[in-house]
């Protein structure tokens, strides 16, 4: 496939991913059960193709995170604590994924903004399992551990750039929205479409920091290799 060529499909696969992800918010507003269905487990594949598509070299473990949030999206639609406990492993799959990938892509380089950024998300966990933890049920661990890798993604997204950090921000706010519904605690209004609407911007964010951090490597080493070239030596 030539480049622009490429290019053209990663730009159809990210409108086909918008609207995907605008039909799927409408349906949950409208309450038209079938569409949601029928959309949500169409979404991480979709982005998954497009930053496929839209990068010669795509990070390795890109793909796999986003679907394995998929995986995840479609267990959680089955409903049933089995199906559910196996989406949340799916998603903590996803999470190894993006902390594995962000850590070699230099999340972690600047070691002071990372122990600061660990140190607010970790404060930030505390509080937020010490409310919940009573109305947790048995529940109470899985949630616990499940919520330690999704701040770690967190923290790990904030090393790549603000809008990366936004994205691992907006996943750990929605998987949160859904820990106060498992806790049975009051639900703001619009609660659901406010849970998938922050993790669609939040996974969109991720991949696209993930596919700009992967560029920023690549460009020292073609500039390395082309050098070498000039200068007749082995690249």
């Amino acid at each position: 496939m030539t480049v622009s060529a490429r290019l053209r499909a990663a730009r159809g696969l990210v409108t086909a991913f918008a609207a995907t992800s605008a039909a799927h918010l409408g349906a949950i507003a409208t309450g038209a059960t079938v569409l949601q269905n029928a959309t949500k487990p169409a979404l991480m594949p979709l982005l998954a193709a497009h930053s496929l598509a839209s990068a010669e070299r795509a990070p390795k473990l890109l793909a796999p995170a986003l679907l394995a949030s998929g995986a995840g999206d479609v267990l959680l639609q089955l409903g049933g604590d089995t199906a559910f406990l196996a989406g949340m492993g799916s998603f903590a799959a996803a999470h190894v994924a993006y902390v594995t990938m962000f850590a070699g892509q230099g999340a972690f380089t600047d070691r002071r903004r990372t122990l600061l950024v660990a140190a607010g998300y970790a404060a930030a966990w505390a509080a937020m399992i010490s409310q919940l933890w009573p109305d947790l049920g048995g529940l109470q661990i899985p949630v616990a551990v499940y919520s330690l890798l999704l701040a770690s993604t967190a923290v790990s997204s904030a090393g790549l750039g603000l809008a990366t950090g936004i994205g691992g921000g907006l996943f750990l706010l929605s998987d949160s929205l859904i820990a106060v519904r498992l806790a049975g605690w009051k639900l703001l209004p619009g609660h659901n479409v406010l849970v998938m609407a922050t993790y669609i911007a939040a996974q969109y964010l991720l991949a696209r920091g993930a596919l700009r951090a992967e560029e920023a490597r690549a460009e020292p080493q073609a500039a390395d290799g082309a050098d070498a070239a000039r200068l007749g030596a082995p690249a």
